[in-house]
């Protein structure tokens, strides 16, 4: 096996092992402590002998820290393959899931169901149903006349000026808020918790961020040819409008569900993809699996850090700023920026 391989066959052996055992240790974790022997009297109550197992102890690893790390995970995974997908795509290396304004969007709806005190349900609903409405009104405005094709430079545009706009909307809804109650309830929303996530939480949001993430991995070894020209990548066999469409609806999907359970989390999508650039280099056949995996594993610390840190939860947007950006540089620093 040639050197390149068996340091992708040692990078991938290390992720895995690395989801496997921090997902455990975080089931340990948290104000209610509970030990790992503990943990495996729960889950195989018949393999485990002298432990005593409590209602309270099931109720929290089941119900309580499960579906909150398999979010973490789904999360993290979805959010980092979205954003090397878009800086592939757009050729442009600050390139963040949020790119197209499906995460303001998302927020919109969010914060619009909140102000009308609706249940978390239909929260999240809202938040979906707006994500998806902010990508249609980028293919809308992308689009040349007589429905002619859009470019690259005119979708960019286009996320922006459909970006702007919700966030003035969602300036607007916390203009008009109760500011005693609704709107400390906004904000906190804004700042990204995954605080609240249950089961019925992610059979509604989970299925949209794993097909999102199957479009993008099945379309990743096409976004090589999509950093050249439309008329290079054509001649390689590469159906440009399609790949674009499919990578854009992809990680629309996965953005909107993870801003709809999680709420607005930086840094995750532009960070993990330069990560994983700097240790597999520039194929995304390499990058887009490494940045899931990569990804899930930042974003399961960083929750973990965020509910164990301080008595009161920590809003995860904050841990990822003041944790990605210096861990970031130091990486800048040491590598000399990203592998060819």
């Amino acid at each position: 096996m040639h050197q390149p391989a068996k340091r992708q066959v040692f990078w991938t052996i290390g992720i895995l092992a690395a989801i496997v055992l921090l997902s455990i240790a975080s089931l340990t974790m948290g104000r209610f402590s509970i030990s790992l022997q503990e943990v495996w009297a729960v889950c195989f109550p018949g393999l485990s002998d002298g432990v005593e197992v409590t209602t309270n102890m099931k109720n929290t690893i089941f119900n309580v820290r499960m579906p909150r790390i398999l979010l973490a995970l789904l999360a993290g995974a979805g959010m980092s393959a979205a954003g090397g997908a878009f800086q592939a795509l757009f050729a442009n290396p600050l390139a963040t899931p949020d790119t197209l304004g499906v995460a303001t969007g998302a927020s919109f709806g969010a914060v619009l169901a909140i102000l009308f005190g609706l249940s978390s349900f239909w929260v999240q609903s809202f938040a979906l149903a707006a994500g998806i409405l902010a990508v249609l009104l980028v293919y809308m405005v992308s689009m040349g006349k007589a429905g002619g094709r859009s470019s690259i430079v005119m979708i960019v545009l286009a996320g922006m000026v459909v970006s702007a706009l919700f966030s003035a909307l969602v300036s607007l809804v916390k203009y008009t808020a109760d500011p005693q109650d609704v709107l400390p309830a906004i904000t906190f929303w804004l700042m990204g918790s995954l605080s609240g996530t249950g089961w019925n939480t992610l059979l509604f949001g989970a299925p949209f961020i794993l097909i999102g993430l199957a479009i993008i991995f099945l379309y990743r070894w096409k976004l090589n040819a999509m950093t050249l020209t439309e008329e290079e990548a054509s001649s390689l066999g590469v159906n440009v409008r399609q790949v674009r469409a499919m990578v854009i609806l992809g990680s629309a999907m996965v953005t909107a569900s993870v801003v709809s359970m999680c709420g607005v989390i930086g840094w995750v999508g532009l960070l993990i993809p330069h990560i994983s650039r700097m240790i597999f280099g520039n194929n995304n056949q390499r990058v887009i699996p490494a940045s899931m995996g990569l990804g899930a594993i930042f974003m399961l610390v960083i929750d973990t850090a965020a509910r164990c840190v301080t008595a009161s939860e920590i809003p995860v947007s904050i841990l990822t700023a003041v944790i990605g950006a210096p861990f970031f540089i130091l990486l800048l620093r040491r590598t000399g920026g990203i592998r060819s």
